[in-house]
């Protein structure tokens, strides 16, 4: 992690499916949800079992910690066996 300063912070994010998936992992992605103070382009690593679990739509409070890889652009990090709360189920 790049940025080992910036603190942890609960997160609503949602799964979507990307217009473009060229170089990205999987169908269905994660988000952040508009309204915050974060932008809604940035991609979020976490639990697979958000993307996978649950439909399309669905809305999860989870920490996160924004970070970057050497090179990379930025985005929000949650580790992967962290609890998280499933605030809205998406459409079926």
């Amino acid at each position: 992690m790049a940025k080992p300063d910036e603190p942890y912070q609960m997160v609503l994010v949602e799964s979507y499916l990307p217009e473009r998936t060229s170089g990205l992992h999987g169908k269905v992605h994660i988000r952040p949800c508009p309204g915050q103070a974060l932008l809604t382009t940035l991609r979020v690593e976490c639990s697979k079992r958000l993307s996978k679990n649950y439909p399309v739509g669905t809305k999860f409070r989870i920490k996160t910690k924004l970070t970057d890889l050497e090179g990379g652009g930025e985005f929000l990090y949650s580790y992967f066996d962290w609890k998280y709360e499933v605030i809205e189920r998406g459409e079926e």
